[in-house]
């Protein structure tokens, strides 16, 4: 076996691991489940939640000029009888809360 193809060879497969890795780390999104479960730690600090629901497929987003790929999901929680609604919109790839509205308030 000749050393320097050894070499070479060995070269290749690090540097293309290594721009595999790169191109997957890029395209690879926080699960829903889990940014509806931190969206919930958020929420239920400020009371019990009644129900959630989260969209679970990344679409695009566009706010202040900069495009994300984003969850869309919801909370509603009891409040002194009052069902308060929001709307929550997360980055796909941080699962950074980019948004929160509110829906409505249902007595």
């Amino acid at each position: 076996m000749n050393w320097k193809s050894f070499f070479l060879g060995a070269a290749v497969g690090i540097i293309g691991g290594y721009a595999a890795k790169e191109v997957i780390a890029c395209k690879t999104y926080v699960s829903p489940e889990k940014i509806l479960e931190q969206v919930k730690k958020q929420f239920n600090q400020n009371g019990p939640i009644s129900g959630s629901w989260i969209h679970m497929e990344a679409e695009p987003y566009e706010k202040q000029q900069i495009n994300y790929r984003v969850y869309k999901g919801g909370i509603s929680k009891n409040n002194n009888g009052t069902t308060e609604q929001f709307e929550f919109i997360a980055d796909a790839q941080t699962g950074t809360l980019i948004d929160v509205r509110t829906l409505s308030g249902i007595s």
